[in-house]
């Protein structure tokens, strides 16, 4: 089984970013903005923050206290979002319970939603124009399947995942590549039969280490999107790595798949949104 490692998906997308901003006299702008001091959000934000500066983008950090009110944090999400020097808008979520998050996504302009969670870039995925913003993990499986020169057209792809951050947007991104796709989830019914029809498994259930050879069919490719900690306080994904290798042809390990290459979409999102407002 080849293992198909987020770091050379990274490298190749890092450098066609790269030269791409060379030749342009523009330096596109990330907001991220974060409200309290969850570890998981602080350390993801660690990450944009490294991506983008590698890639050569610029890159600002908002933060505010937890107890801020749901009143205030729509005024100074509004600063942020209506400011004409800012390209890209990543807003770290869960929000505070306080908080209304649909009130937040609703507000967010789409030209600047870099993370695809406005209702506006959802609806354009799920209607398949491509000139909405997908969620970033989503795409970066796309980004992975491109890398490794899988094509979709026809391919039986199978996503064990529901969520709107990945399961059913990445489901629309695969039928507009002509995919023929089945979502599983938790009510799904045997279940790991209908996982072994799969040419394509892509896991996203968010429960570690749930798929294992018995959900393998032979010589599929298995794209694992979960990021979990084990019984042994150990980073590990939805599937069972050492379990399937007899069985599949490639598969992305965690750490180091999906999660790697989130970030580098979400520099290419920021560049893109630049062009979208003119820039």
């Amino acid at each position: 089984m080849t293992i198909l490692k987020g770091a050379d998906v990274v490298s190749a997308i890092n450098h066609s970013l790269q030269q791409e901003l060379a030749s342009s006299s523009y330096i596109p702008r990330l907001a991220i903005i974060r409200v309290g001091e969850r570890p998981d959000d602080i350390s993801y934000e660690r990450g944009a923050i490294k991506r983008m500066n590698t890639v050569g983008l610029r890159c600002d950090s908002y933060v505010f206290e937890e107890s801020i009110s749901h009143a205030k944090f729509v005024e100074e999400f509004q600063k942020i979002n209506t400011d004409p020097d800012i390209d890209g808008i990543l807003l770290l979520r869960p929000l505070p319970k306080h908080i209304d998050e649909t009130v937040i996504t609703a507000l967010i302009s789409p030209e600047k939603d870099v993370d695809g969670i406005s209702p506006y870039n959802m609806a354009k995925i799920f209607s398949g124009d491509e000139t909405g913003f997908a969620p970033c993990t989503a795409q970066a499986v796309i980004e992975i399947l491109d890398y490794a020169n899988i094509p979709l057209t026809g391919k039986r792809v199978t996503i064990i995942g529901r969520s709107l951050v990945v399961g059913k947007p990445l489901a629309m991104l695969c039928i507009k590549r002509n995919a023929t796709v089945t979502i599983c989830h938790t009510k799904t019914l045997h279940i790991e039969e209908t996982c072994r029809q799969a040419e394509i498994l892509i896991a996203c259930a968010g429960q570690a280490n749930m798929v294992d050879h018995s959900y393998i069919g032979d010589h599929a490719i298995v794209i694992d999107v979960g990021i979990n900690v084990d019984r042994q306080n150990k980073l590990c994904g939805d599937v069972d790595l050492n379990s399937i290798t007899p069985i599949a042809s490639l598969a992305t390990p965690v750490p180091g798949g999906v999660g790697t290459v989130t970030t580098s979409v979400l520099a290419k999102h920021v560049i893109q949104a630049a062009k979208l407002q003119g820039k």
